[in-house]
């Protein structure tokens, strides 16, 4: 691993000159990291569900990134097609310039049934987007990155990277495993100074916990949990983001950075 730059600590956290490939960032999320990123200097390339035929795509992100006088690509590329995920790294790169330095895996989809019911289909759905596109994606990363010796990839994982959840067997399972690829990968690549490391979102309003949100039991038992006392916001991960993205972060290496109000501490 090349060392830690001995930089003036303001400039650890730029991202100018550096490309950024990362998906899930239409809403929630992706999206306040992606904004993130390009306020940090980076371009940013974001990977979109293609969207049907008489539908508009969503373009809310890359024009808040455009707005800033920032680079803001978009591909399309639906997750599930595991064929149209080993084609994505190529594209990004050709639509970048020939150059990814941080990939981040943001993008996820959840399904909620009790575990005797649990149909097939949306456990092979689930682990198909959370963990195995992230692994074909992290793999076309490495295989980019080791050879010139830098970068970063970020996991997006979950407080059931840790815990077992309720009637999420299949987000549990994929989330798990996701930890400890990141791990894994951290394991081989960090000695060619390419750091992989994960964030592991607590409770968040997003669309991706509507059904908890709108349970008044639920919503009630999980905030009294939250030491912060509030569930967390999408720009909560503005900071964590550009952390682990740049050269402030030269050093951490495997790190699943909890960012959940304190839950895992109580």
């Amino acid at each position: 691993m090349d060392p830690s730059p001995a930089i003036s600590s303001p400039y650890l956290f730029s991202l100018s000159g550096q490309n950024a490939l990362i998906t899930g960032a239409t809403r929630g999320i992706g999206a306040a990291c992606a904004i993130a990123l390009a306020q940090a200097g980076a371009a940013v390339c974001i990977v979109q569900r293609q969207p049907p035929q008489d539908g508009t795509p969503n373009l809310d992100t890359v024009n808040a990134i455009r707005a800033l006088g920032a680079t803001a690509e978009v591909i399309y590329c639906d997750l599930d097609d595991l064929h149209a995920v080993q084609e994505l790294f190529p594209k990004a790169l050709e639509l970048m310039g020939g150059n990814i330095h941080i990939l981040v895996n943001c993008a996820g989809i959840q399904r909620r049934s009790p575990s005797v019911d649990f149909p097939e289909k949306d456990w092979d759905d689930v682990l198909n987007v959370n963990l195995k596109s992230v692994w074909l994606l992290s793999q076309a990363a490495g295989r980019h990155m080791v050879p010139l010796r830098r970068g970063k990839i970020i996991n997006f994982c979950s407080l059931l990277t840790f815990q077992g959840g309720l009637t999420v067997p299949a987000y549990a399972a994929a989330k798990g495993a996701l930890g400890q690829l990141t791990k894994a990968l951290s394991n081989e690549w960090s000695q060619h100074n390419v750091q992989v490391n994960g964030i592991c979102p607590g409770y968040i309003a997003t669309e991706m916990n509507e059904r908890l949100l709108a349970d008044p039991v639920r919503f009630r038992q999980i905030s009294e949990r939250i030491p912060a006392g509030r569930w967390g916001d999408p720009q909560d991960f503005a900071g964590p983001i550009v952390f682990l993205s740049s050269k402030a972060s030269q050093y951490v290496c495997g790190e699943l950075l909890v960012v959940d109000g304190g839950w895992m501490g109580r």
